[in-house]
């Protein structure tokens, strides 16, 4: 399959990683912009021989074009040192914790990393905000792993899903489709609670095994 089609088939995957990044102040047609370079990027780089599916690996690149729009629209601009004595003090607050049982003073931290109060604070605070990108990247690789969490999965999983049978579709669909929940479920499709539960539960962990090959 050509890259082209690729692309043209899987704009919904930039909409559904746009969206998990809007109202943090970036405006959402710069979020798809910089989604749909990723996407590209995927396409063109995609090794089919390799047995994942394209939406399996286009997810994290598309993502990381995101994160970098927002990296490069940061108005922090953080030095090497900053960054080297905020990873510093960082490592001196766990110490101190597990020494003193509590929680460290600034001038406890700057102790032990040889800088003032004032550096360590600065420093302390920068990489804070860097690090909250860093951080809601990992949790974003987490919940794409996630069936149970993720649009993005619903994306990826849809293939899969219409390979099911008729009545294990119309669950899952309406479980993570129409938003339904186990109680609605069950009174849509006759059955109890419990065994949509355990229906659910079994078709996730096929699903999840799915998706790994």
């Amino acid at each position: 399959m050509s890259y082209e089609k690729l692309v043209n088939e899987n704009l919904k995957l930039v909409h559904a990683c746009a969206h998990k990044m809007q109202f943090k102040g970036i405006e959402y047609d710069e979020l798809y912009s910089a989604g749909c370079i990723g996407l590209v990027k995927a396409a063109k780089r995609f090794d089919e021989s390799k047995g994942f599916k394209f939406s399996t690996y286009a997810v994290p690149v598309i993502l990381g074009e995101i994160k970098q729009l927002f990296r490069d629209n940061n108005p922090i601009k953080i030095s090497r040192a900053v960054k080297d004595l905020g990873n510093k003090a960082n490592k001196a607050i766990i110490e101190l914790k597990l020494n003193l049982g509590r929680e460290p003073t600034l001038s406890e931290i700057a102790k032990i990393t040889g800088a003032s109060s004032e550096e360590v604070a600065y420093a302390l605070n920068a990489i804070r905000t860097l690090k909250s990108l860093d951080t809601d990247e990992v949790i974003e690789r987490k919940v794409y792993i996630s069936i149970e969490d993720t649009l993005i999965n619903k994306v990826s999983i849809n293939q899969l899903i219409e390979e099911l049978n008729e009545n294990d579709k119309i669950l899952l669909k309406l479980r993570y489709f129409s938003d339904k929940t186990q109680n609605e479920t069950a009174k849509i499709m006759g059955l109890s609670q419990v065994q949509v539960s355990r229906k659910e539960k079994k078709l996730l962990k096929q699903l999840k095994i799915r998706l790994s090959v």
